[in-house]
C-alpha cells in the first residue's frame, strides 16, 4: 500500500505508516492512496463521514451502497455519499488493486457526492492512479510545496471529473431536480418516464450509465438522503417519512436502515 494523509492524527494501524501531506487537507482530502489487497480481504464502515471514491485496475471487489452487493472491476470506479453504510470485499482470486481518495467535507459545505453524482461508472483509473504515486513520492522524498500542489490538485481533479460529468444527458438532470424538490409525490416509473420525455426502459438505461442506479434505486437514495436530513435537524421519525414519501412507518424504517446502516430513530445519536 501507498497512502498519503493529511495529518497523523488518525492512530489505526493500517495508516499509520502513512506519509503526512498537509496539502491534502486544502481539498478536503483525509486520505488517499493505491493499494493491492490480497484475500480476504473486507473493510465494513458505518459512520462514514466524507465522500469516499475507488476506483479498480486490477482484480475484483465487491462495493455495499445503498443496500446492494455491487462488482467493481477494472475499469469502473465508485463514489460513495457520507453518512451512508459502506462496505468493500475482495473477490478476484488474485486479490483486488484499486486506488482510492477519502475526503472530509468541512462544515457547511456540499458533499461531494451528490444528488447528481454518479455511484459507478466507468473510468480510466491509470492518470489517478500515476498522481497518487506522484504524491506519495513527492511528499516522502523532495517535498516541494509547487510539486507538492499540482499533485494534489490532480488527484482532486480526477476525482472531480468522474463526481461532474460533462456528458450528462440534460433531461436526467433535468429530472432529478425536480424529484428531489417533490419527494413526497408517490412517483411511478411511469411520472419518472413521462417528466423526462422518455420512455421507461430508455431512462432506466440512462439513469444506470450516468447515475450507476436504476430509477427507482435512485428514487430511494434521495428520500433516504433527504430523511437523514430531516432527522439530523430534530424531525420526528414519522414527519420525516412523510416528507419524503413514505406512510407506512415500518417500511419506511427498514429502507432507511437497509440504505442508512441504522434504524431513524438511532440516526440524530449517530449523525452527533
Amino acid at each position: 500500500m501507498w497512502a498519503v494523509r493529511a495529518d497523523d492524527r488518525d492512530p489505526r494501524p493500517w495508516i499509520a505508516g502513512a506519509v503526512v501531506c498537509p496539502a491534502l487537507a486544502r481539498r478536503e482530502i483525509r486520505h488517499t492512496g493505491v493499494g493491492r489487497m490480497k484475500l480476504p480481504f473486507e473493510i465494513v464502515r458505518t459512520k462514514l463521514g466524507g465522500s469516499y471514491f475507488l476506483a479498480c485496475f486490477g482484480g475484483e471487489g465487491r462495493v455495499l451502497v445503498d443496500g446492494r452487493w455491487t462488482r467493481c472491476s477494472p475499469g469502473e470506479a465508485f463514489l460513495l455519499p457520507p453518512g451512508t453504510l459502506h462496505a468493500f470485499r475482495g473477490t478476484g482470486r488474485e486479490g483486488w488493486d484499486h486506488c482510492w481518495v477519502r475526503y472530509q467535507e468541512a462544515a457547511g459545505h456540499a458533499p461531494l457526492a451528490a444528488a447528481q453524482t454518479p455511484v459507478l461508472a466507468e473510468f480510466d483509473p491509470e492518470p489517478l492512479k500515476s498522481a497518487i504515486l506522484g504524491l506519495y513520492h513527492e511528499a516522502r522524498g523532495a517535498a516541494h510545496p509547487a510539486a507538492i500542489d499540482h499533485w494534489c490538485d490532480l488527484v482532486h481533479l480526477y476525482v472531480l471529473r468522474f463526481a461532474q460529468p460533462a456528458t450528462m444527458d440534460g433531461r436526467v438532470l433535468r429530472l432529478w431536480e425536480l424529484v428531489a424538490a417533490d419527494l413526497a409525490r408517490a412517483w411511478s416509473a411511469t411520472d419518472l418516464a413521462a417528466e423526462a420525455h422518455l420512455g421507461e426502459k430508455q431512462l432506466q438505461r440512462l439513469c444506470v450509465r450516468h447515475l450507476g442506479r436504476t430509477p427507482h434505486q435512485h428514487l430511494i437514495w434521495l428520500r433516504m438522503r433527504r430523511a437523514a436530513e430531516l432527522l439530523a435537524d430534530g424531525a420526528k421519525v414519522g414527519a420525516a417519512a412523510a416528507r419524503v414519501g413514505y406512510q407506512n412507518p415500518f417500511v419506511f424504517s427498514s429502507t432507511f436502515k437497509r440504505v442508512i446502516g441504522c434504524s431513524p430513530s438511532e440516526y440524530p445519536a449517530r449523525k452527533r
